[in-house]
């Protein structure tokens, strides 16, 4: 009889817990039972990837994703890592500030990413309400990222005692952490807003120490938001792990912005007035969508789409008729000189447009 170890580890090698497992790259590479491949690294990017490429100083590129066709996106282009940010909060349900997002919420759009993200570093967001009771709560909520939503660790925002601890503790229990300092969207309500940090002394000092701490309770990594650059190349000479900086200036160890913002995707009044001005558009694919839109209504109203070219599908000329006679002995007269109306609309078409077509 197989051994519960032999047992074991064919689950592990096999079927569905092997197809989820291959989505984590924090997986290990090499076990007492031999484990996984050891994984290519220009194919998936690990903890142990970044560290080497913060060793050597070469920048670590992070964008956000919420979704299979971003993360898809991601993938191809090659970027480090991808972070399922609570920004979604604001970019993909329309809030004005990231609080309202619920960690179920956050899950979907973890999941999505996972399933389309194979090469990142996958980072979920511990949203607001998750994690601040307590370290069990902070915890918990880490593992059912992981688990649940397929990331290979986690990021949290802020650096007050409660949450250091809570950094603590998921590092301890297993799980990745990447900090957040700066401007932390979820602690709007003690700052006053979307308000940089590090502006003065005391401010500036704080964030140092923040990511210190941060970086002492065992994370991997610091995002800084909207610091002023001294501030900002100071926390990175500071630290031993990579700096992460969105809104920060240049002399990070690494760079993240948000999948809409930097493709300029989003157009409406509503994002207008949430797109960062430290943010450089790379694209203006907004436009390219809503031109794309106005052109189907006014073709679709005009009636010339569907035209020949997108009516693919045929039906003979002897079928057409059986079809009209079924029609006729059913009393629907109406209807049979509809389709045939139809079919010769359809030919017309084609003879004035010149083409042919493939038909199913």
């Amino acid at each position: 009889m197989a051994s519960f170890t032999a047992i074991s580890r064919a689950l592990f090698t096999s079927g569905p817990i092997s197809l989820f497992l291959r989505c984590m790259s924090n997986v290990p590479e090499n076990t007492v039972y031999g484990g996984p491949n050891v994984q290519n690294p220009n194919q998936r990017v690990t903890l142990t990837h970044i560290r080497q490429k913060h060793k050597k100083l070469e920048p670590i590129t992070v964008v956000t994703a919420y979704d299979y066709p971003s993360a898809v996106h991601l993938d191809m282009a090659g970027i480090d890592v991808c972070l399922v940010g609570d920004s979604a909060a604001m970019v993909v349900h329309g809030y004005d500030t990231t609080l309202p997002i619920s960690v179920d919420e956050m899950l979907v759009h973890c999941r999505a990413v996972a399933r389309g993200a194979k090469r990142p570093l996958l980072v979920g967001d511990l949203p607001f309400g998750s994690y601040e009771s307590s370290s069990i709560q902070a915890v918990d909520t880490a593992v059912r990222i992981l688990k649940e939503g397929g990331m290979d660790a986690i990021k949290l925002e802020g650096g007050s005692p409660a949450r250091i601890n809570a950094a603590k503790a998921i590092v301890e229990a297993g799980i990745a952490v990447m900090g957040h300092v700066g401007l932390t969207p979820q602690a709007i309500s003690v700052l006053g807003g979307f308000r940089p940090q590090g502006k003065n002394v005391a401010s500036a000092v704080k964030v140092v120490e923040t990511a210190l701490a941060l970086q002492e309770a065992g994370c991997f990594a610091v995002v800084l938001e909207c610091v002023p650059p001294p501030v900002a190349a100071a926390t990175t000479s500071a630290l031993r792990i990579p700096t992460i900086g969105i809104g920060a200036g240049p002399f990070c160890s690494g760079q993240v912005l948000v999948y809409h913002d930097l493709l300029g995707m989003l157009q409406h009044p509503h994002h207008a007035k949430v797109t960062p001005k430290f943010c450089k558009q790379y694209a203006s694919v907004g436009d390219v969508i809503s031109k794309a839109l106005l052109e189907y209504k006014e073709e679709v109203t005009s009636g010339s789409f569907p035209g020949p070219a997108h009516s693919p599908y045929k039906i003979s000329s002897s079928d057409l008729d059986a079809f009209s006679n079924e029609l006729q002995k059913l009393g629907l007269d109406k209807a049979a000189s509809a389709a045939a109306e139809a079919s010769e609309k359809i030919d017309k078409s084609k003879l004035l447009s010149g083409g042919t077509q493939q038909e199913e």
